[in-house]
């Protein structure tokens, strides 16, 4: 099953929901930055979350960064995602390795500890809106369900999964986002609430065959539910030397100076991607000449 995201309305429009499958982008972010089991499973949750949340944003250049800082061993990931589909992200710490929990599942929770999610909506104004809120439990879902109750006043359930074969490649990734829209009958939150009690983890649903659209049919099959959109999704980071060189001369003219006195070229990585640029000894000298130009 291709990497995918489906959107859909139920109960007359007083529910909307996302759901999405995505092994192969977190199986590509997992070469990229060489994860640990814990980390894959920390970074795949949020790229998934990132991908659905991104959807949501409306203009053709708008961007959407999740981010959790914890202070656990992992110390934090991030996730960036376009309206397009697009999204890329890494962890802070990604070779991390703890204990599973008690019920031998990867610790995702213990990895990033006490701290903070903080989205960041970049539509192109002044300032991108950030709402934050304290990390309930680190498991990132139940965070997310905290963030939009409290940050948009909007109810909303929403379940992520990675699950790792024994070689660590990617069995099973996804999830979903379920909302409430202003005015919804009590009858139509009860009913939901029992759907969603009863749900088994995304990923036992995906790796039993079942794509996004079938999770949502499961979920609000009964509620008039009509698909709206479907989406690919991809691992994709937009970054190249030129981006590469701007960053660098930004970091001023004494550290280029520095570089240049060191005599041998230098590498820099892409944080999203981990794809390294070189720059050459005479690179570094035309950098300074822009810096100082300024």
């Amino acid at each position: 099953m291709k990497d995918y995201m489906v959107k859909a309305t139920a109960a007359n429009g007083y529910i909307r929901a996302f759901a999405a499958t995505t092994r192969d982008l977190v199986e590509e972010a997992k070469d990229d930055h060489n994860t640990s089991p814990v980390a894959t499973a920390a970074l795949g949750r949020m790229l998934t979350a990132a991908a659905m949340m991104g959807s949501m944003m409306k203009g053709e250049k708008d961007l959407l960064t999740l981010k959790i800082e914890g202070d656990g061993p992992l110390g934090g990931v991030i996730a960036t995602a376009n309206n397009h589909g697009e999204v890329k992200g890494y962890p802070f710490n990604p070779t991390v390795l703890i204990p599973a929990n008690a019920k031998g599942k990867l610790d995702v929770a213990e990895a990033i500890g006490v701290g903070l999610m903080s989205v960041i909506m970049d539509t192109g104004m002044k300032e991108p809106y950030v709402g934050q809120v304290a990390l309930l439990s680190g498991e990132i879902a139940e965070d997310l369900t905290y963030y939009y109750a409290t940050s948009e006043q909007t109810p909303s359930s929403v379940g992520l999964g990675v699950l790792l074969n024994k070689d660590n490649t990617i069995k099973a990734s996804g999830g979903f986002i379920i909302q409430l829209m202003p005015g919804c009958p009590d009858e139509i939150i009860d009913k939901l609430e029992e759907k969603i009690k009863g749900l088994s983890p995304v990923t036992t649903m995906l790796s039993e065959g079942m794509s996004p659209n079938d999770i949502l049919k499961h979920i609000l099959g009964d509620m008039d539910i009509e698909f709206t959109e479907s989406l690919d999704l991809s691992f994709k980071c937009n970054c190249n030397k030129d981006r590469i060189e701007k960053a660098l001369i930004s970091v001023g003219e004494k550290e280029l100076k520095e570089m240049i006195d060191d005599g041998k070229p230098i590498e820099v990585k892409c944080h999203f991607c981990n794809k390294a640029y070189e720059f050459k000894v005479n690179e570094l000298e035309d950098m300074l000449k822009k810096a100082t130009s300024k």
